[in-house]
Parts: structure tokens; sequence; C-alpha cells
């Protein structure tokens, strides 16, 4: 079947859980396994050393854009350049988006950057109202907004049970980034 004239639906990942980014991540995988275009953008991760930037430009079909300083966020003392970071970040996927280059897109973190006020839900909103009907939109990071939930088609929140963070061990190279 034409991927053009099926309906791409809504995703969203999201919770206190660890798996929003690899949940996205394995869906890119199998869009790129069936030849589908995919272009993934990530708020808030800046130039830190995450695997998936070294891995993901080497897959066919897969675009990658970064947004973000590298450093955690103060959510009570937001950088201005991190507003400005987001803004280009929401432009970037809008603009991949309406192109009609892709299949799929994904913000990565998304949900986090509306939470922390760097971009308006209502941008994001608008969004995913402009969705043209053959874009599969995944939308991951914690908080996800009611509207935004209200408006997927599939949602998904990974609730932490356990993790090793509790415990002191610290983010592993390979494993968690």
């Amino acid at each position: 079947m034409d991927r053009k004239k099926e309906k791409g639906l809504i995703q969203v990942f999201t919770g206190n859980g660890k798996g929003k980014t690899s949940a996205a991540l394995g869906s890119i995988l199998r869009a790129v396994g069936h030849g589908l275009k995919v272009f993934i953008v990530f708020f808030m991760k800046g130039k830190y050393p995450y695997g998936e930037f070294n891995s993901l430009p080497k897959l066919p079909n897969v675009e990658v854009a970064s947004f973000g300083l590298r450093c955690l966020i103060d959510r009570n003392n937001i950088n201005p350049e991190e507003i400005r970071q987001a803004e280009l970040a929401l432009q970037t996927a809008r603009e991949a988006m309406l192109s009609g280059k892709y299949d799929m897109v994904v913000l990565d973190e998304v949900n986090v950057a509306v939470y922390f006020k760097l971009i308006p839900l209502d941008d994001v909103i608008r969004l995913i109202e402009e969705k043209p009907p053959g874009i599969e939109l995944i939308l991951t990071g914690r908080y996800a907004e009611d509207t935004v939930i209200e408006r997927a088609d599939l949602v998904t929140e990974m609730r932490k049970v356990k993790h090793p963070y509790d415990k002191g061990v610290k983010a592993r190279k390979g494993i968690e980034y």
C-alpha cells in the first residue's frame, strides 16, 4: 500500500518511567526497515553525547536535528537561549512535517519543552492540527499535557516501578545515553 494514502496517526510516549525515547527509536527502526523516510528533532538534548546521535545518521532515510544547550535546565531559571533553541526545534519539526519529504516525524522531549515553558502548548497543538494525513507523528517526553493526549491516537505511559538511579547508579554510556 502507498504510505501517502494511509492515515498517519499521532503517538505519544510519556510518563516517569524509562523508555519514551527508546520507544520512538524503535518506531524509527521499524519504519526504516520498510523504506519509510523519517525526520527526528531532539528538543533540549543539545550536543550531549547520546548514542542515538551517532547511530541514527547511519540509517538510510533518517534525518536528525538536535537543539538545546549541553546542560541540565533549571526550570526556575530558564536561559533565554534554551527558549530560542526550543522555538527553532519546533519550527524545524513543522517544516519537516509539512515538506512532503517524510513519512514519520518524531519530536523527542517536546512534552518536557512545553512543561518547562520553553514553547507554548498552543504552538504544539497547532502543529498537531496541521499534520498532513499521511504523516506518522510521534511526541515524547514526560508531562504530556491532557490536550496533547486527547488529540493522540496512541498514548503509552511509561511508569517507573524500579530504577537503578534510586540506588545511586549513574547513567551509563550506551545504555541510558
